[in-house]
């Protein structure tokens, strides 16, 4: 069963739309690099369309009606988006469900060391990497500082044309028999997986005079510890951050710089964090250009899904079904079963990416159920590992309905498994909302080189995945 190549499908009004959403999905990856960058982005986005904050749904004590738009903001790293369909929420809801978090290095709470007269950042990597991919690579800090006073920080280090940016040095390979005679596990070790953030001992000051004998004088001096103080001395002029300050902080290193179109034709798109911010983006545009709809749509997008969908702000947590009962008493239902209904009675499209077919690494692949770039939106019936462990596993006659939405409305699709059977494999959020008794599957887009630091998509995938969002929103 070959799917055709979606770009053979396009005529030039398709083409248009394909640079107009990937335009703005572009500046979405740049802008949203981190799970708090999104979320604040996504909210910027939602209250041009009408969204309102749930607290301030509460806050008007009024009865919910269709055609209303609430958001649910979690700790500004996790959101909800729900647009309140014609059917009471008993019925159900459409919901297509992403992660905002992407695999990184977050700097650990004591981070600040030198060792002669280098200044670092430790580390501890965030995900499953391939820690050889993350050195000598341009990377920025992003993050935010919180302070004993109740401030919090922002800090965007390595963006601008001008910024600074970092990087984690390797071994020359002058000198790297060792290291190659190791297995790629352990080629690079993660603790030394270090931030190089400063070598100057003196501070660089272009508006001051300097008086070179002073200079002189300070350069003769060996000062152990001097590339620190500089670096705790420019924090502290420019953010008004002290050491002790690192221990409330949430600093994280990706990639610097903006995502390209890539290939000569333009076909596809080289970024950051595509895992899985292409699903959030497809699927905030997707809920975005609704109007009136029969079912209540809603767009859950998380965080912590690439470390197990733990804590506070993952799909584990109880935000999303408390958010779900609040909304229920705003709509002026006092039962308390209606939740259970509600959630029991919903659909939902886990909207995490899939394994691009690598021509280069076919071996991995079992081509006839390969997802293959430029082919469309990618459905997995399952994820898990090896005998489906771990997985969802999506019914027949939910993936038969899914068919049906996605064939009127003209949406290239095509099935994928992650790999070969005994080759590894990988989990979503998919199985978690199944525990509601929802009917959910895995669909989003391909990726090529998903995990590394740079991935590819192809423009033709993102622009089907979207129109596939958006018909499944207006499903019955």
């Amino acid at each position: 069963m070959k799917r055709e190549n979606a770009w053979k499908t396009y005529g030039k009004k398709d083409l248009k739309k394909i640079e107009e959403l990937c335009d703005g999905y572009k500046d979405y990856l740049f802008n949203g690099k981190t799970e708090r960058e999104g979320t604040a982005y996504i909210i910027k986005e939602a209250k041009k369309a009408g969204y309102i904050s749930l607290e301030e749904a509460l806050e008007r004590n009024g009865k919910l009606k269709p055609g209303d738009k609430i958001y649910a903001n979690n700790m500004g790293k996790m959101i909800a988006l729900f647009q309140i369909g014609e059917e009471p929420l008993e019925k159900g809801m459409n919901i297509v469900g992403a992660h905002l978090d992407s695999p990184r290095l977050d700097v650990k709470q004591n981070p600040l060391y030198e060792k002669q007269d280098l200044a670092y950042l430790d580390t501890h990597y965030y995900g499953g990497i391939k820690k050889y991919q993350w050195v000598t690579l341009p990377l920025a800090i992003h993050g935010v500082v919180s302070k004993t006073d109740g401030t919090t920080v922002n800090v965007v280090i390595g963006e601008e044309e001008d910024d600074p940016v970092f990087c984690v040095t390797d071994i020359l390979i002058h000198l790297a028999q060792d290291q190659m005679a190791k297995n790629a596990a352990k080629a690079v070790e993660g603790e030394n997986l270090d931030l190089l953030i400063a070598s100057c001992p003196i501070r660089i000051d272009k508006d001051k005079k300097k008086d070179e004998k002073k200079n002189e004088k300070d350069s003769d001096k060996k000062e152990d510890g001097a590339v620190k103080k500089q670096v705790l001395e420019f924090l502290k002029e420019k953010y008004g951050i002290e050491e002790e300050d690192f221990m409330s902080a949430e600093l994280e290193i990706v990639p610097a710089g903006k995502p390209r179109d890539m290939g000569l034709d333009r076909s596809m798109i080289l970024a950051y964090g595509q895992d899985d911010k292409v699903c959030v983006y497809t699927g905030l545009a997707a809920i975005l250009k609704q109007k009136e709809l029969k079912k209540t749509a809603c767009a859950l997008l998380v965080d912590k899904e690439e470390i197990g969908s733990v804590g506070a702000t993952g799909m584990q947590s109880r935000f999303f079904e408390n958010v779900v009962a609040e909304l229920i008493c705003l709509a002026g239902d006092k039962n308390p079963l209606t939740l259970r209904r509600c959630l029991a009675n919903s659909c939902m499209i886990s909207a995490d990416v899939s394994a691009g077919y690598d021509p280069l690494y076919a071996s991995c692949f079992e081509e006839k159920n390969a997802a293959f770039l430029g082919r469309g939106m990618v459905f997995n019936k399952f994820t898990g590992s090896r005998g489906k462990s771990g997985s969802n596993d999506a019914n027949a006659e939910y993936i038969g309905k899914i068919r049906g939405i996605l064939e009127q409305a003209g949406v290239s699709y095509q099935t994928a498994e992650l790999g070969k059977v005994d080759q590894g494999g990988g989990g979503t959020i998919a199985y978690i909302l199944s525990l509601y008794g929802m009917e959910v599957i895995d669909g989003g887009v391909a990726v090529l080189s998903m995990h590394a630091p740079w991935e590819v998509t192809s423009k033709a995938d993102i622009y089907e995945t979207e129109k596939g969002y958006e018909a499944f929103f207006q499903s019955v």
